[in-house]
């Protein structure tokens, strides 16, 4: 059956309402204005619901902002602490592993907990954990501080996917996840040229000192703004397992990962293809970040529209598009114009493609959308660490251009499948 093509709901099930927009994606159950307000004591719409969305997306900004900041550190970072580059660089892979076990796990174990208080600590620990790395003797104390990280970010993403539409009512919905997935953009966007920036002119223990404080503004923020949200209701280990049971999940459970696999084959060693391949000087290539960043914030906020007309169909579509920039890249990545340009285009459809992944799961399991959230963390952290694996032994083994090559080969697949997924899977019906 095709996606558009609307299902009828049987009379004695619970409806619900899908919101989808950029990065991420909810399913709220179809119920009274007076009942929505209720839940999380403020009027679906109100200026207090809309600043309680923007406290989120500046959570977002900073937990991802943290996960990327190292990038630009780790040369500072492995000589302060007298350890190997190779082993520094463990500080961006294992938060990524974290997240993967600690999304299903926070699922289950978090149900009867309020997401106000849920956020507000998992920002606190954020704050821990950056404040742990700033003052760490050495590099053993960095690594838990960051295992703790991944930890928090897995759990994050599975609970906040869901609250936009629970802070401003379903009709504002979409509106509310594209400014949270605006703020995932942001923290792309500055996290590794405030990496570079900070750690030239204060030091890397300094530039995590930073992140620290900001991150306690943005808590600070959130108690002021954010209402009490109510879970949902109890999580079961029924709901991981009938969530990876659907058909139209598993359909886009592997054209995330796949998707994932390019993306990160060839983002991992993005800058080395910059600095050696097409001759930036390290200052443009930090500009290009900055564009690249913007370039995924447009992306989420058309990524909204885009998807009311068919999820399945628009990842497909910017997969392509993907794909053949990376092509591009890696053919004609001597021209430093044309190689800006592809780069900056790479960003902007990115931000079309990555949120389709979690709309997607969402969509195809709206009953329980912290449970389609934290199977849709744990498949894409896997496929990031396996892309950024498979980047690492074709550059040990051939060239950055090969790199390129096939990542866009890979990206290339993922939108095959989800071209012909959009044919045979059903997603949730819109209303």
């Amino acid at each position: 059956m095709p996606e558009n093509e609307r299902g009828t709901l049987p009379r004695r099930a619970t409806q619900v309402r899908v919101i989808s927009t950029s990065s991420c994606a909810a399913a709220v159950p179809i119920q009274p204005a007076a009942t929505s307000v209720a839940a999380t004591g403020s009027e679906p719409g109100s200026r207090r619901g809309w600043a309680a969305v923007g406290a989120i997306a500046l959570g977002a900004f900073i937990v991802v902002m943290t996960e990327t900041m190292p990038v630009g550190l780790l040369p500072r970072i492995a000589d302060g602490l007298h350890v190997p580059l190779g082993l520094a660089g463990l500080m961006v892979l294992v938060p990524g592993f974290s997240a993967a076990v600690s999304a299903p796990l926070f699922f289950l174990g978090s149900g009867r907990f309020n997401r106000r208080s849920v956020i507000l600590v998992l920002g606190l620990t954020v704050l821990v954990s950056n404040a742990i790395v700033a003052v760490a003797p050495n590099f053993g104390l960095v690594l838990i501080a960051r295992m703790v990280f991944g930890a928090t970010l897995g759990a994050f993403w599975t609970v906040v996917s869901p609250v936009g539409p629970k802070l401003v009512g379903p009709t504002g919905g979409t509106r509310a996840i594209t400014i949270i997935a605006a703020g995932i953009s942001g923290g792309t966007v500055v996290g590794l040229p405030a990496g570079q920036f900070l750690g030239d002119l204060v030091g890397w223990r300094l530039t995590f000192a930073v992140a620290a404080g900001a991150t306690l503004l943005v808590v600070v923020a959130q108690a002021t703004v954010l209402p009490s949200i109510p879970p949902a209701g109890s999580t079961r280990m029924h709901d991981l397992s009938r969530v990876l049971s659907g058909r139209a999940a598993q359909w886009g459970m592997a054209a995330g990962a796949i998707v994932f696999v390019g993306q990160f084959t060839a983002w991992t060693y993005i800058t080395p293809y910059l600095t050696d391949r097409t001759h930036l000087s390290s200052g443009v290539i930090s500009l290009l970040y900055v564009i690249y960043g913007v370039g995924g914030i447009v992306g989420s906020l058309v990524a909204g529209s885009l998807f009311e007309r068919g999820v399945i169909a628009s990842f497909a579509g910017a997969a392509t598009v993907v794909s053949a920039l990376l092509i591009g890249l890696a053919i004609a990545g001597v021209l430093p114009w044309l190689a800006g340009l592809l780069f900056v285009l790479w960003g902007l459809f990115w931000g079309i493609v990555n949120p389709g992944t979690l709309v997607w799961i969402l969509d195809a399991a709206p009953e329980t959308p912290e449970a389609a959230s934290a199977v849709n963390v744990t498949n894409l952290q896997i496929a990031l660490a396996a892309g950024s694996g498979v980047g690492a032994i074709l550059v040990s083994s051939t060239t950055l251009q090969t790199v390129f090559l096939t990542a866009g080969v890979i990206v290339l697949a993922a939108a095959a499948l989800a071209a012909v997924a959009a044919r045979s899977a059903t997603l949730a019906r819109r209303e």
